[in-house]
């Protein structure tokens, strides 16, 4: 799935979430100076700030299929190799990088298996591959009170249940399916509190992810019938979101 909106908007929307796992992934890739790394899917940067903070820019390079994306990136990571590309086609030579990472990404992969391949491919021997997925089937991602208003009101609507990766387990069948070895997996974290109903609300709106995108098919009438249910179902503010990523690491054999 490629993102046609702007960088800002998406930082508004999951942004503020995916910063908070940052680091947590570093730790789970093991990721350490002199190390070389590849962001997959990159966004607007979130994981490739944390990567240049502890390899340098000319260490880390990063992808992602929209321009919009790659274009920030560029702009605010100087030094650092961006290019638009898929994650199932990786624009680099085999064993170029310590570590491939794929941050809330294996999500939108049209072929997950494929793409953590490809990033076992570019990989060294004994290299790690490291990702992480919202628990979307269990209900505990930050968009999920959105999608349970959404279901109360159109229990045919799609929801992000479904998505590569999204139910307990999965993620590491992937990995494994990719032929990665000593797979392993655990649980991030990351919660964020809103002073307002308007601060949660206004980023569905700007139809990012597949939340947004179905947002923006409703009637007005319908869009305000979901907001009234999410405001309802939050109740008033201030309140917390927690979400909830399985988050699995290979190695590639040597």
């Amino acid at each position: 799935m490629t993102f046609d909106v702007v960088a800002d908007a998406y930082d508004r929307f999951m942004g503020r979430y995916s910063i908070q796992l940052v680091t947590q992934m570093l730790e789970l890739a093991e990721v350490r100076a002199g190390q070389s790394a590849l962001d997959v899917g990159s966004g607007p940067g979130a994981l490739t700030a944390g990567l240049v903070d502890r390899l340098g820019a000319a260490a880390v390079c990063a992808v992602d299929p929209s321009a919009s994306f790659v274009e920030a990136n560029c702009e605010r990571h100087p030094g650092v190799d961006v290019r638009q590309a898929s994650a199932e086609e990786l624009p680099f030579e085999d064993g170029r990088f310590d570590v491939a990472l794929a941050q809330l990404v294996v999500h939108f992969m049209a072929d997950p298996v494929a793409g953590l391949r490809e990033m076992r491919r570019v990989v060294r021997q004994g290299g790690v591959v490291a990702a992480c997925v919202w628990d979307h089937a269990g209900g505990r991602s930050p968009v999920a009170d959105f999608w349970r208003v959404v279901n109360e009101l159109d229990p045919a609507a799609p929801t992000e249940a479904d998505l590569n990766g999204a139910r307990e387990g999965h993620l590491v069948e992937l990995l494994g399916a990719a032929g990665l070895h000593d797979v392993r997996d655990t649980v991030l974290t990351a919660e964020l509190t809103y002073d307002s109903f308007d601060d949660w609300w206004r980023p569905y709106t700007a139809g990012v992810g597949p939340a947004g995108a179905y947002l923006a098919t409703l009637p007005p009438d319908g869009r305000e019938a979901v907001r009234l249910g999410c405001e309802e179902l939050l109740g008033p503010p201030p309140f917390t979101v927690t979400g909830r990523a399985w988050a699995g690491r290979g190695t590639h054999p040597d």
